[in-house]
């Protein structure tokens, strides 16, 4: 074994093994970038526009212990009405994620996960709005966890609706 490499932690017999999140590959999947009111919007900015920002995770099992996640980031930029630019990233990565017990392994991949990309996809976002004239976008830090427990409770209220509809039907 070289110098610097750690031992990976093996299971024993009876033990478990321990939970690893390994990022197999990273990729970009989707980047869109629209600037439709350049170049003058370049002249006119006096201020920092408004931005709005939407974040989703999708995943999906690939088997094996294995999830495709994409990240998908939308930021639009306005001012007065008028678009200063609308950006669209979807970054997305293949994990191996081990040794979790069951109930586990989806917050691990809607949180977990996302987070490892997040840095990634935001400097994709910065070199690209940087690259087209505008000062580079540096997102805010996303609570990942905050955004599963929102979709997971949004989840349930519309499982609630649709089952009291089912029973009025």
């Amino acid at each position: 074994m070289a110098e610097n490499e750690t031992p990976k932690p093996e299971a024993t017999e009876g033990q478990k093994p321990q939970p690893q999140i390994n990022a197999l590959v990273q990729y970009m999947k989707d980047l869109s970038f629209e600037a439709p009111a350049t170049p003058n919007i370049l002249r006119e900015l006096k201020s920092n526009p408004a931005i709005n920002v939407n974040v989703a995770v999708n995943a999906n099992a690939l088997g094996n212990d294995t999830f495709d996640i994409v990240l998908k980031l939308e930021a639009k930029a306005s001012m007065e009405e008028k678009v200063v630019f609308h950006i669209e990233l979807e970054y997305g990565g293949i994990f191996k994620v081990s040794g979790f017990p069951t109930e586990h392994v989806t917050p691990v991949v809607y949180i977990e996960c996302p987070r490892l990309l997040f840095p990634f996809a935001r400097q994709v976002i910065a070199n690209t709005v940087q690259a087209s004239g505008f000062p580079p976008l540096m997102l805010e830090p996303i609570d990942f966890a905050q955004l599963f427990a929102r979709s997971a409770a949004e989840a349930k209220a519309r499982e609630a609706v649709s089952q009291n509809t089912q029973s009025v039907n």
